[in-house]
Parts: structure tokens; C-alpha cells; sequence
């Protein structure tokens, strides 16, 4: 007769089984990231697995895209578009979320509805008519502000907001109005310091949106002095990269650079995604 296996042999089994499974998972997950690296730093990188073996590093690549379509100008468009937007997002977002989780008013059931409803409408859709608002009537071309005025409302911050100042106990808010305090107030002192793991988190992936956005940038910026590092990229690929020696290691350099700060801001803040301050504001 074949014995069975005791119950701390099978946890033990099944526990490996789900480490191997998690690693297979990571390795797929990594493997474009190392891919890419390995890929910018070769001297010569073909479109094909080869590019994945470490041989000839270099960081050649990296002067060569730099030189050809100037990475610290591409890098600050970037930058001032992104920290524009979470700027709007935060100020907007909190302040929307809040009203619509705490405040009575009328109509506040539409509002919440036309939020939802916002979400299922694609942006490729309101791009020819945006354009022509901010462009042409605006006159908002190469400008930093039209590069950020469609995101500056973000929906999904909004509903983020909404759902997380929702969870907060009611006596909270309660016990300040009785004091007193405004709105705006119960707001700053209380509401947002508890809130900072939605903050934390509609800053990030927002961040990603505007970090990474190539249509409305390339629709609206013609000067290339104003174009963000992914606009900048596609015309590399598109005009430049006969000037440079590797044209895929280059463009894989700046492939890098583009997403070293999204994956830094995620390995920063990813510890605060799950924890949450609700609980400490309430005794017994």
C-alpha cells in the first residue's frame, strides 16, 4: 500500500508549488525590464533574444540618444507636465472626493452618476474636439498648460477620494462641526492627514498617465523644445535614429530613463498602499 502524505508534507508541497509559481511569475514580469536594460547597454543590439545576453556594455547609447534629441530638455517637459497634473489631481480630487462622501446637496446622486459615467468614455474619443478648444480657441499650442489641461481633473482620483473618505468614521466629522470647525478645516486637519494611502496611491498612478502620454503631447507641441521624453522618443524613431550608431540600443536607453521614475516612486511608496491611518482616530 502507497502511504499518504501527512498533512505538514502537503502545506509543505503546496507551499512550494506556490513559491515556484510566483517566481515563473516575476521572472516574465522582469525579463522586459532586464531585457531592456541589458539592451541599451550593449554596443550592438539586435531585435531578437540575443539582445538579453550581457556582451559589450557600453553607455555609448546613452550619449547618443542624449545627443540626438537632448534627454535633460525632454526629461523637463516631462517633468513640469507631470507635476503639473498631480498637482490639479490632488487639489481637485481631495476636494471633489470629499464633498461627494461628506456634504449633502442636491443633485450629488447625478454627479457621482456623470463621474462613473466619464470613466467609460475613452479619451481617443474627446481628442479632436479638446484639440480644438485648446488649440485653436485657447491658442494653448506648445504650452505647458495645454499639454496638462485634459488631466487636470482625474476621475478615477475623484472616485478613489470619494470611496476612501467614505470608510472614515462619521464621529469624526461629527464631533468637529460641533466644535465648530468648517468644512474646509475638518478637511486639512482630519480627513486628509488619515488619507494619505489614497494619496499616496492616486499620486502614483497618476503619475503614470501623464509620465507616459504620447498623443495629446504629439498633438498639441510641434516645437521640439517643448515635446516630453515620450513624444521625443517617437521622433527619434521616426526621423533620427539613422543618426546614431545603434539605433535600438538608443532607443532602449531612452526607454530606460523614461521608466527609471515610475519604477523608483513605486519601490518608495509601495509599502504605504496597504497600510491606513482610519482606525487610529477612534478610541475603544
Amino acid at each position: 500500500m502507497t502511504a499518504t502524505p501527512s498533512a505538514p508534507a502537503r502545506r509543505r508541497g503546496g507551499k512550494a508549488v506556490r513559491h515556484l509559481l510566483l517566481s515563473l511569475g516575476a521572472l516574465v514580469f522582469l525579463f522586459p525590464f532586464y531585457y531592456m536594460l541589458v539592451g541599451s547597454l550593449r554596443t550592438t543590439t539586435a531585435g531578437d533574444l540575443s539582445a538579453a545576453v550581457p556582451t559589450g556594455l557600453t553607455g555609448a547609447n546613452y550619449t547618443a540618444v542624449n545627443g540626438a534629441i537632448s534627454l535633460g530638455r525632454s526629461l523637463l517637459n516631462s517633468g513640469v507636465m507631470t507635476i503639473g497634473v498631480l498637482v490639479c489631481t490632488l487639489v481637485f480630487g481631495v476636494l471633489a472626493g470629499y464633498a461627494l462622501a461628506q456634504l449633502r446637496f442636491r443633485g450629488r446622486g447625478a454627479v457621482f452618476a456623470a463621474l462613473l459615467l466619464v470613466q467609460m468614455v475613452p479619451f481617443q474619443l474627446l481628442t479632436l474636439p479638446l484639440y480644438v478648444l485648446v488649440v485653436r480657441d485657447y491658442g494653448l499650442g506648445d504650452n505647458y498648460l495645454g499639454m496638462m489641461l485634459p488631466f487636470a481633473v482625474n476621475s478615477t482620483a475623484v472616485f478613489l477620494f470619494r470611496q476612501f473618505f467614505r470608510q472614515m468614521p462619521p464621529s469624526l466629522f461629527e464631533a468637529a462641526r460641533i466644535d465648530g470647525a468648517s468644512e474646509l478645516r475638518i478637511l486639512w486637519k482630519i480627513a486628509l492627514p488619515m488619507a494619505r494611502p489614497a494619496v499616496l496611491t492616486a499620486l502614483l498612478l497618476t503619475f503614470i498617465g501623464p509620465w507616459n502620454e504620447f498623443l495629446w503631447p504629439f498633438l498639441v507641441t510641434k516645437d521640439a523644445d517643448m515635446q516630453p521624453l515620450a513624444v521625443s522618443l517617437a521622433s527619434f524613431l521616426s526621423n533620427l535614429q539613422g543618426t546614431v550608431a545603434n539605433p535600438a540600443g538608443a532607443l532602449l536607453a531612452g526607454a530606460c530613463v523614461l521608466a527609471v521614475p515610475a519604477v523608483v516612486l513605486f519601490l518608495l511608496f509601495q509599502r504605504h498602499f496597504t497600510t491606513t491611518d482610519i482606525d487610529s482616530g477612534v478610541k475603544g
